[in-house]
């Protein structure tokens, strides 16, 4: 079982983004010193929601400051970046970092991001294939041409090259047989499930998810890989990753408590800021139903619950990867001792 911290830098009412940022580099620096896994750390624009407009840039900070635990996007979203661009900076951080990045990539939604950074609805809407080909290509072939209806251009040197790690003490790997860094696709659909089921690209699966759902969008990812003549090896091995809630408290009331106190102002402010590119109508969760529900679903209470809960989903699901969110109280010491907990209390309980 890996267990590690999702990170969206939420700005909570009556806090600044520097705040919040605080806040995600600390629990990052606390998440080594208590023995998780990973840390995954989302990209907003525009919004209090998340205050990280870029993942990578994050994540080179934190690589520098940590020296074991893995660093992660989720994710970089591909319609605003030039997949070439977000590719360099993949490789980059993955060859400095000893093979600690991961490069968790999605569409991301309809937002006015498009009409900001130029890559307009369709982008959005028919791009994002060509888009994540394009940086696959970048990541593991010496050279490459953009050919695309979107991306056209004479074929290129990569440098540097993402498959040329030195290995040495501490040298992290992405997989079985990975050229360079690991890559991650945000799924929610099936057509973007079937997408990285023929790349072989492990999934991450959002936390609204329940086990059911999750786990009917394996077996889906399981079946579209095979018929793309994956390996049986690699099917079963493909390392999705779950991301959920996390708080530790000494009972079940007082974690549920910490959340739904906190969590729907950050929530509410934080949804109602997003502002479609089209003017689309747009159906936003009510905040407290929607804390309430996340409780239900994740290791939110105790540590025997909490352990039984990621259990039960690996056990339901076959994903053994966790990235949780532990900044819902939004308060810097509380999530660091909901960090320290989870390492200290939970984590024992899962090997």
């Amino acid at each position: 079982m890996r267990i590690g911290t999702f990170v969206l830098a939420a700005q909570f009412p009556g806090q600044g983004p520097a705040e919040a940022l605080h806040r995600a580099v600390r629990s990052t620096e606390a998440a080594e010193e208590s023995g998780l896994d990973s840390v995954w750390l989302a990209e907003h624009h525009f919004v209090p929601y998340g205050v990280c407009p870029s993942a990578t840039t994050l994540a080179a900070l934190l690589l520098g400051r940590t020296r074991r635990i893995r660093v992660g996007t989720a994710v970089s979203v591909l319609p605003n970046h030039h997949p070439v661009a977000l590719a360099e900076q993949a490789a980059l951080l993955h060859l400095t970092s000893g093979g600690r990045f991961s490069l968790g990539v999605g569409r991301g939604g309809p937002w006015v991001d498009l009409e900001v950074f130029g890559g307009g609805l369709d982008a959005y809407e028919n791009g994002f294939p060509e888009a994540l080909g394009l940086v696959l290509d970048w990541l593991r072939k010496p050279r490459v041409a953009g050919r695309g209806e979107r991306f056209g251009f004479r074929e290129v040197a990569v440098v540097p090259r993402a498959d040329e790690l030195l290995e040495g003490p501490g040298t992290a790997t992405a997989g079985p047989g990975a050229p360079g860094p690991e890559v991650v696709v945000a799924c929610t659909s099936p057509k973007t499930v079937r997408l990285a089921a023929g790349q072989a690209l492990p999934m991450l699966l959002g936390m609204h998810c329940g086990d059911e759902e999750k786990a009917e969008m394996v077996a889906l990812w399981r079946t579209a890989a095979r018929e793309a003549g994956h390996p049986p090896e690699v099917v079963a091995g493909a390392a999705h990753v779950s991301a959920g809630v996390a708080q530790i408290a000494d009972d079940a009331e007082a974690a549920t408590e910490t959340l739904v106190k906190a969590m729907p102002g950050w929530l509410r402010q934080g949804l109602d800021a997003h502002v479609t590119v089209d003017g689309r109508h747009r159906v936003m969760r009510d905040p407290v139903a929607y804390t309430e529900l996340l409780c239900g679903l994740h290791p939110v209470g105790p540590p025997r619950l909490a352990a039984d809960r990621l259990a039960a989903t690996a056990e339901r699901t076959g994903i053994t990867r966790f990235a949780l969110l532990v900044e819902g109280s939004g308060d810097l010491t509380a999530t660091e001792e909901n960090v320290r907990r989870l390492g200290a209390d939970v984590l024992p309980l899962l090997t």
